[in-house]
């Protein structure tokens, strides 16, 4: 992310944004509000001259509007915001139009600010700064390739041995293809400058590596080796719950989303400094007792938590919004959606 230009006062003004990858669309998903106006390019139909007999077909033309924002649509698979909302500034005002928002949109948003949005901004423009990271789990005939995004987890590539597992004979062969095909894929998918995390159980991830040199010297030194039980989803917040992402990055939202829930459970566990639940987080901070807030970021939009991350801010707390594609947010979800470590127990 891109910050070109900022003109505030106090919490109110604009903000000039450039998303660069699909991580700084999403965090434009929760930067961006109903209510607020957004100003983008897009194209709309020329209007039509009205002197002459036969009517032409209209041409869309570039033009920059403003639209007070109504809903907001975010799909991980693709590249794509779309904003959607009533025009307010440019042409055709008071019609409805979708911005289509993509990577490298310069994007104005006006409205008043709160100091979690503030720091997603910054945390954006920090991200795009760092590596990406890939993470390959493998073991005896199955593999599968993910990239981390600020948002989870994105499986890129899954592979399986066909025929068996064989280690003599064909199966021996089998499984060379096998490793082969891991290999040309771990290279596709980690493109230059990507730290690599090869991941699994037993010494399948050795073999691999030992591929990856003689074929891909250049992937091979980007290469960290990592133990890992299990495989799919499950195997990914392993390794990020583990710290191998510690290794390469200094801080990962996924990696904090993974020790924050954690660091809940456990005081939640021993009946510590722990709320969860609107009402009794709610009342926590009316006490000025939250430390850390947590909130899914499917509920970050209501006015209702809008108010609550507000006033936590206003007394020194921290505001993280957990996302709901990956499974801190998912637990989160489980207990309400809201939750905070406290700066002290309160009793119930």
């Amino acid at each position: 992310m891109r910050v070109l230009k900022k003109s505030l006062r106090g919490e109110e003004g604009e903000i000039s944004l450039v998303p660069e990858s699909i991580d700084d669309l999403w965090h434009l998903k929760y930067l961006i509000a109903p209510g607020d106006l957004v100003f983008a390019l897009t194209h709309r139909k020329a209007t039509a001259s009205t002197d002459k007999l036969r009517p032409e077909k209209l041409e869309r033309r570039p033009v920059r509007l403003g639209i007070r924002a109504e809903s907001i649509e975010f799909h991980t698979h693709s590249n794509w915001l779309r904003v959607h909302g009533v025009i307010e500034v440019g042409p055709d005002i008071a019609s409805y139009h979708t911005l289509n928002l993509e990577p490298g949109s310069n994007v104005s948003i006006i409205k008043r600010w709160r100091p979690d949005e503030f720091a997603r901004i910054k945390e954006a423009v920090a991200e795009s700064k760092r590596p990406k990271v890939v993470i390959a789990l493998i073991e005896e005939g199955e593999a599968a390739i993910g990239v981390l995004r600020q948002f989870g987890i994105e499986t890129a590539s899954e592979m399986k041995m066909g025929g068996g597992k064989g280690m003599g004979g064909k199966g021996g062969d089998r499984r060379s293809e096998f490793l082969d095909e891991c290999s040309k894929e771990l290279n596709r998918v980690a493109v230059s400058g990507s730290k690599v995390i090869v991941a699994g159980p037993g010494f399948v991830k050795e073999d691999l590596k030992k591929r990856i040199e003689a074929n891909y010297p250049d992937l091979a030194s980007r290469i960290i080796l990592y133990d890992a039980t299990t495989m799919g989803v499950s195997g990914f917040q392993e390794v990020l719950r583990r710290g191998a992402i510690d290794k390469i990055l200094e801080e990962s939202r996924l990696a904090l989303e993974t020790t924050l829930l954690e660091d809940l459970l456990r005081e939640i566990a021993t009946d510590g400094r722990a709320a969860y639940g609107p009402a009794e987080v709610r009342g926590a901070a009316d006490q000025g007792a939250v430390e850390t807030l947590m909130v899914l970021d499917e509920l970050a939009r209501k006015p209702e938590m809008d108010g609550l991350m507000r006033l936590v801010s206003k007394s020194r707390g921290r505001v993280v919004i957990f996302s709901s594609e990956f499974e801190p947010g998912k637990r989160l979800e489980a207990l309400g959606g809201v939750a905070a470590i406290l700066r002290y127990k309160i009793c119930r």
